[in-house]
């Protein structure tokens, strides 16, 4: 896995990646670090197994293919809408091939609901790692590498103004820079203000409740 570091955190991507875009990027911060901490010494598992559990757009897929092009092991992406036998084999074949799978959904028991109770046991067993909501540092990073990736150029004072006023998950970032986006085409210009975001902004549900 590829890290560049930047300030406090590691530069790397946690949104999903465009077409082309290079897919050794994921960005580490306090909100993800332990996640990335265990997947990294997935040798010393005491079963091959792991629970990745984060919202939507957190990076999860990105990470979990990141960890099995590392460590040859498997996926089980959206886990929790897989059929819950195909589930339980594939965590009986992760111990027998001793080979690590790695079990992505979006929630851990018992708010994912196993009806199967070998099943059940199983996943209890198995570590679980979460994604959390991001820092300030990290909203700060993410809103600037969007920028970035958008070819806008935001003011200095822009992504801090952002940061302590947008929702504390990575899909609002999202959200918030595209629609950013949009009204700079509208305006026809790729420089964003503060004055401007706060026009465009005015009404966004993704805003935390604080004044423009």
């Amino acid at each position: 896995m590829t890290i560049l570091s930047r300030g406090t955190v590691q530069l790397t991507l946690p949104l999903e990646l465009p077409a082309g875009a290079r897919q050794d990027l994921f960005l580490v911060g306090p909100s993800n670090e332990a996640a990335v901490h265990h997947l990294d010494h997935f040798a010393t598992w005491p079963v091959h197994a792991a629970l990745l559990v984060g919202p939507r757009k957190s990076g999860r897929t990105l990470l979990a293919r990141l960890f099995a092009a590392k460590s040859g092991g498997t996926i089980a992406d959206d886990a929790d809408r897989w059929s819950e036998a195909d589930l339980f084999h594939a965590w009986n074949r992760a111990q027998g091939d001793a080979r690590p799978l790695l079990i992505v959904a979006d929630a851990a028991p018992p708010i994912w609901r196993i009806g199967l109770p070998d099943l059940r046991s199983r996943i209890n067993a198995t570590p679980v790692l979460r994604l959390e909501a991001p820092d300030d540092v990290l909203i700060e990073t993410l809103l600037q590498y969007l920028f970035d990736r958008k070819e806008l150029v935001a003011a200095p004072d822009l992504v801090r103004w952002l940061a302590r006023r947008v929702e504390r998950s990575h899909l609002a970032v999202l959200r918030i820079v595209e629609a950013l986006e949009e009204d700079a085409m509208l305006r026809s210009t790729r420089r964003l203000t503060v004055p401007a975001a706060r026009v465009a902004l005015t009404g966004n549900p993704l805003l935390l409740d604080r004044l423009l």
